[in-house]
């Protein structure tokens, strides 16, 4: 199979996955309003029913990420995994995806508890490709640096990813030990991957511009036409920074200027769904092949991890792990 024909037979998963984090926004931005309208009904404490409403959404995602859609996405890379590695997909790939993370994990603490530390150990490792910037010494080896390790944040995401899928390939072997050999793989093949970052920063920041700005205008046409909203947020906020003594400047009460912050946070919120729908799968699918061919040429050794064990701790406390 192609990458294209694995992205588009695991599509399903991002599309289920998209509805899940819609209908959450649309709880959490539920649960943010309906607080601030029951709070101001009730002795015009609006912004503190705002507030509650706040954390209240804040819980709800929480768990809707934690048991719906983690899952999804693990299910997601499992059968991306079989695609690239295998040349072939089941027709139900939504029902295979979550009996494959069922069968990997015995429990949902056992899958978390793997991936934290899947990226805690990415994260040490890339830590040491930070070298080649600081061997240049001054300004220019601390912006080589910076720049390497922003890179690496970005890249520590998909390369996680990828470290799921291999323990997805690897059944027969223990999850942990699986996971510490997609972390070898990682320090083998790093500086290679890394090349990739200019590609995925690229591609992230154009639809961001395109998409991201077409959402912001449509929010923000949304939010005008609801100017009382904005009015009773701003003299709430008036009243409350009044009342708490607090020193602020007149745009940050203005209504238009809130109208503006609420469309901004909105639109940002759904980019960022509609990337991990569309764009970050297909990039993710081309990684994880290059990943997983990269490991079934050259399978890591029992060598490479105590290597990796002198370099990160996380990467030990992962060896040492039985699921």
């Amino acid at each position: 199979m192609t990458n294209f024909q694995v992205y588009k037979k695991t599509l399903s998963f991002s599309l289920v996955g998209f509805l899940v984090d819609l209908l959450s926004l649309l709880l959490f931005a539920g649960c943010i309003i309906g607080g601030f309208f029951i709070g101001n009904a009730i002795n015009d404490k609006g912004i503190i029913g705002l507030v509650v409403g706040l954390l209240v959404g804040i819980v709800a995602l929480v768990l809707i990420k934690l048991f719906v859609s983690n899952v999804l996405k693990a299910g997601q890379i499992a059968m991306m995994t079989q695609g690239v590695t295998e040349g072939k997909l089941p027709d139900n790939v939504l029902h295979e995806g979550r009996k494959a993370v069922k069968e990997r994990f015995a429990s949902i603490t056992a899958f978390f508890l793997v991936t934290r530390l899947i990226k805690g150990a990415f994260r040490q490792i890339g830590r040491t490709i930070n070298k080649i910037g600081t061997a240049v010494g001054g300004d220019t080896g601390n912006a080589i640096t910076s720049a390497i390790d922003t890179g690496i944040q970005i890249l520590v995401g998909f390369l996680c990813d990828c470290c799921l899928g291999w323990v997805f390939y690897r059944k027969n072997v223990k999850t942990s030990t699986a996971a510490c050999e997609g972390a070898a793989i990682f320090f083998r093949n790093g500086k290679t991957l890394i090349r990739n970052i200019g590609r995925i920063f690229g591609m992230g920041f154009i639809f961001l511009v395109i998409i991201g700005g077409g959402l912001f205008g449509i929010f923000y046409g949304i939010s005008t036409m609801f100017p009382n909203l904005y009015n009773s947020l701003s003299k709430e906020l008036i009243e409350t920074f009044t009342r708490i003594e607090y020193s602020y400047e007149s745009w940050m009460v203005d209504p238009k200027n809130l109208m503006l912050i609420v469309s901004g946070v909105f639109a940002i919120m759904l980019w960022a769904m509609i990337h991990n729908v569309f764009i970050r799968p297909f990039i993710l699918t081309g990684v994880l092949k290059n990943f997983t061919a990269a490991g079934i040429k050259n399978m890591p050794t029992e060598e490479d991890f105590a290597t990796l064990n002198k370099k990160s701790t996380k990467f030990a406390k992962l060896s040492a792990v039985n699921s």
